[in-house]
């Protein structure tokens, strides 16, 4: 296939939009109550875990494989219906307008959002024959700071933000987000377009809160992201193939895509892929069923059957994000050799550095500060 003719990376429609605009509770993390008593007890109630239905399936794009699919589809005797969303907003929109579904990816402040305002149902571990390879060999996400005692949500993929370069144009990079100033790359930069991404990246170049709302310091970030303008291509998520098909020489990028993106590279070599030692935004997607799903059983059975060590080996290998299930380190590891920092590693799970909700003012004022780095 040529670089032409290559699809999207999988996150490549990621945005960060505003809170307010989506029905956000006021200090924007979390969902409107739906003010049910009924629906309220129903989402703290024991699941069933038996077929109940066919399961209706709400993610990104091609983000499952689809023998994984086709495996679960044959095993249960059930259909997967599949919708996708491209954005985290997209998906909100999706469920406050009442659409149902059984299953979904929320990143981990979502997830928190989602949960705070009720619309998520109880998952009890004990329930799953696979959830001690998760829970005992990642001890971060037994009880993780999105969703305490991982009440509602069982962690699906990881993943961390650094640069993407090519080594035959730029040679070696020093490991700072410094290297987007690159003299030799000016023209031929890309930072991903999300506002928590890249604030994120100014935030950390001058040792910042990595999700500050603070009006100063946002004021230092925007300044400081000013200077990057004559280096930038543009604004894209699209990362692996504007490395692949020579728009950009760097850009900022999710590990997992740069991973992704050794399956379609005919020479690994000529691309690097680094993390910031100023610090790499950490973040993860979860299991998570809504509260108001038909088929919660069938969603149960599918997080299990998602969990098996065989399937989650197909997964990352397709996907090219790891997914924390013990006993599948070593099919991460042969995948990313050519790209170790891609590893999410305890460490980085402890150090923190997760984009957080935050007050509905500091919410606004980053906004604001995305609207003013976009508009230059």
């Amino acid at each position: 296939m040529s670089p032409e003719a290559l699809p999207p990376s999988r996150r490549s429609l990621l945005r960060a939009g505003t809170a307010a605009a989506l029905g956000l509770a006021t200090a924007g993390c979390g969902f409107a109550s739906t003010g049910d008593p009924a629906a309220a007890a129903t989402a703290q109630a024991p699941i069933d875990v038996k077929v109940d239905g066919d399961l209706v399936y709400f993610n990104w794009a091609d983000f499952v494989d689809p023998a994984v699919f086709s495996g679960f589809e044959k095993e249960y005797g059930v259909k997967v219906v599949q919708s996708n969303y491209d954005s985290m907003e997209g998906m909100a929109a999706k469920l406050n307008a009442g659409n149902r579904y059984d299953i979904l990816f929320p990143t981990a402040k979502w997830a928190q959002r989602l949960a705070a305002g009720g619309r998520l149902r109880r998952i009890d571990h004990s329930r799953l024959r696979n959830a001690g390879a998760v829970f005992g060999g990642y001890p971060y996400f037994a009880d993780p700071w999105y969703d305490p005692g991982s009440a509602h949500t069982v962690p699906f993929t990881m993943y961390k933000t650094g640069i993407g370069w090519r080594r035959d144009r730029l040679g070696d990079l020093t490991g700072s987000w410094d290297d987007l100033w690159n003299a030799k790359a000016r023209g031929k930069v890309f930072v991903l377009d999300d506002r928590d991404e890249v604030l994120g990246l100014g935030a950390l170049k001058l040792g910042l809160d990595l999700t500050t709302g603070d009006p100063d310091g946002l004021a230092r970030v925007t300044d400081t992201l000013r200077t990057l303008r004559p280096h930038l291509r543009g604004f894209s998520s699209d990362s692996y193939n504007n490395l692949l098909n020579g728009n950009a020489d760097m850009t900022q990028a999710w590990s997992g895509d740069m991973a992704a993106m050794l399956a379609q590279a005919e020479d690994p070599s000529v691309f690097g892929f680094e993390v910031a030692r100023e610090g790499a935004p950490v973040n993860s997607d979860c299991y998570a069923i809504p509260s108001n799903a038909r088929h919660p059983g069938t969603a149960m059975l599918f997080i299990d059957y998602m969990l098996r060590p065989e399937n989650v080996k197909r997964n990352i290998e397709y996907i090219g994000y790891p997914m924390p299930v013990r006993g599948t380190e070593d099919t991460y590891t042969a995948l990313v050799e050519p790209f170790p920092q891609c590893q999410v590693t305890e460490a980085d799970l402890k150090a923190d550095l997760f984009f957080r909700n935050g007050t509905a003012r500091g919410e606004k004022a980053r906004d604001a500060a995305w609207t003013e780095v976009k508009a230059g």
